[in-house]
């Protein structure tokens, strides 16, 4: 399917209730909100000049299937994602919206990343270099990078609206949210994380780590936000994995490469993306897509599938 420009802007008439560096959400009356995956990239803290084309679908479309997966289990804000049930006043934005928004429930977000982590690599296996531990906890000594871990591991993180989230231990966490709910977002993240990887290992990809976001509606913890997509989460192909090394991941790391090899100050206006930047970026997020769901976001027209 040839792509249509990315959609970086929504500009939609209804109150706003945030915008992030993808996603613009916006409230809708009894207690909903409507959330909008753009196709906006950051980078480095930046917003990149061009998005890629169809990856908030992927996002959302890749949520939308993994809220439906887990949703006996754990309960989650997620309303609807189909076009009948958008506001009468958006039917008219239809073309923009279709399969990159999700009517949600609105919910009292918990400050706090919850990282699950099942091999030592990114931030977990710079803090294991450093002095032997991950998130404050001693691991046992001779792990290498990308190593898989005893069991997996529960990593919190702080959850900031500007700057970097800032990695806690499971210590200061109970400080900062109470023991009680500490300990129950610990383990409904530990139960996420292995279903998550059992599935992914069926569709034959390694889930290395992954983030989720709690709310709560009255006294209910519920998920809330994106999951296990290619943004939140660490997908590896067995066939490139190897201990010792950083794997090739299929999210933006793409990106990432690309800007640091450019020349780019990383604090100044970020330069656009060449068009074949793009171009493999998009086709990586809907390999993603593929690979995890086990069918083509976009199946080929005129085939019986």
């Amino acid at each position: 399917m040839t792509p249509g420009p990315a959609v970086t802007e929504t500009d939609i008439k209804l109150p706003v209730f945030a915008k992030g560096k993808v996603r613009d959400t916006y409230e809708l009356p009894r207690d909903r909100l409507l959330m909008v995956a753009t196709d906006r990239l950051s980078a480095f803290d930046h917003v990149l000049p061009n998005g890629i084309p169809d990856r908030g679908k992927v996002l959302t479309q890749l949520s939308i299937f993994w809220f439906s997966q887990t949703h006996e289990f754990q309960e989650n804000h997620l309303i609807s994602g189909m076009v009948p049930d958008l506001p009468a006043e958006l039917r008219n934005r239809i073309s923009d919206l279709v399969g990159r928004f999700m009517i949600v429930r609105r919910a009292k977000r918990i400050d706090i990343e919850c990282v699950v982590r099942g091999y030592l690599a990114g931030s977990a296996w710079a803090e294991y270099k450093e002095s032997g531990t991950l998130a404050g906890e001693k691991l046992p000594a001779g792990l290498a990078e990308s190593q898989k871990l005893p069991q997996p591991i529960f990593s919190p993180a702080t959850k900031e609206d500007t700057g970097h989230d800032e990695n806690i231990t499971f210590k200061q966490m109970k400080r900062r949210v109470g023991a009680k709910l500490a300990d129950e977002l610990k383990e409904r993240s530990l139960a996420l994380y292995a279903f998550a990887a059992e599935v992914a290992q069926r569709r034959g990809l390694i889930l290395a780590d992954t983030k989720f976001e709690f709310g709560t509606i009255g006294d209910r913890v519920i998920l809330i936000d994106e999951v296990l997509t290619p943004d939140s989460s660490r997908y590896w192909d067995p066939a490139g994995y190897q201990v010792g090394i950083s794997p090739p991941s299929y999210d933006k790391q793409f990106v990432r490469d690309w800007l640091s090899r450019s020349g780019w100050d990383k604090k100044s206006k970020p330069p656009e993306l060449p068009q074949d930047v793009v171009a493999q970026t998009r086709d990586r997020y809907l390999t993603a897509y593929q690979r995890i769901v086990g069918k083509p976001l976009f199946p080929p027209k005129g085939r019986n599938e």
